[in-house]
């Protein structure tokens, strides 16, 4: 046991609590000591939403979202379009475009962005399931709502190429988002209008 810790379970969960993105130490033993401070039932609580998530979530088999059931409630909703796809990378990336409130149609979640220093190539996205969507003739535009980043663009290109033989309209967000900037970063005006003023995509990068 480190000796800067009074007890070795205090070290664990600490070290446990550190392991989370954006969490270091410090964060990390606050939260824990806010937890020591609870009575059982709400830390119990806690810990068992933690392990039903894990254990029960679901991923929508048309869109890959998160859902609780097997199509996601967006899927399955008669009131949304769709005949338009939003592209994104991941599903903080949904819940942005959702805020917004400015787009009715469908998603298509990539899980991430094509990277070869990272070790990410296409294979390793969602992306031959988006063009066997396209492919069933339905879809009449698809919006690439990427990070305008490298990695981005270059995964923008990639699908342009495996999609512009099937019919459908092509698009980007308008770059009213800064080069680099990441979509869940970006505030929720500026977001619903790069939506509502995406233009066409050429295929340059």
């Amino acid at each position: 046991m480190n000796q800067q810790y009074p007890s070795a379970l205090l070290e664990k969960a600490v070290n446990e609590f550190s392991k989370l993105p954006g969490i270091g130490r410090k964060t990390a033993m606050r939260l824990v000591l806010h937890l020591l401070r609870q009575d059982v039932t709400t830390v119990e609580a806690f810990g068992n939403s933690i392990i039903t998530l894990k254990k029960e979530v679901k991923y929508c088999k048309v869109c890959h979202n998160i859902s609780d059931t097997e199509v996601c409630a967006i899927c399955s909703n008669p009131r949304r379009d769709p005949e338009t796809i939003c592209v994104v990378e991941t599903i903080r990336d949904v819940m942005a475009v959702e805020a917004t409130q400015q787009f009715k149609g469908l998603y298509h979640v990539l899980g991430g962005v094509i990277s070869p220093m990272d070790g990410v190539g296409p294979g390793d996205l969602q992306i031959g399931s988006l063009v066997e969507r396209v492919s069933q003739g339905n879809v009449k535009e698809v919006i690439l709502a990427l990070s305008t980043t490298m990695e981005g663009d270059t995964t923008n290109f990639y699908i342009y190429r495996k999609l512009e033989n099937l019919n459908v309209q092509l698009s980007v967000i308008a770059r009213g988002i800064s080069v680099g900037d990441e979509l869940e970063y970006t505030d929720e005006i500026t977001l619903g209008r790069s939506i509502i003023n995406r233009t066409v995509f050429t295929g340059k990068v």
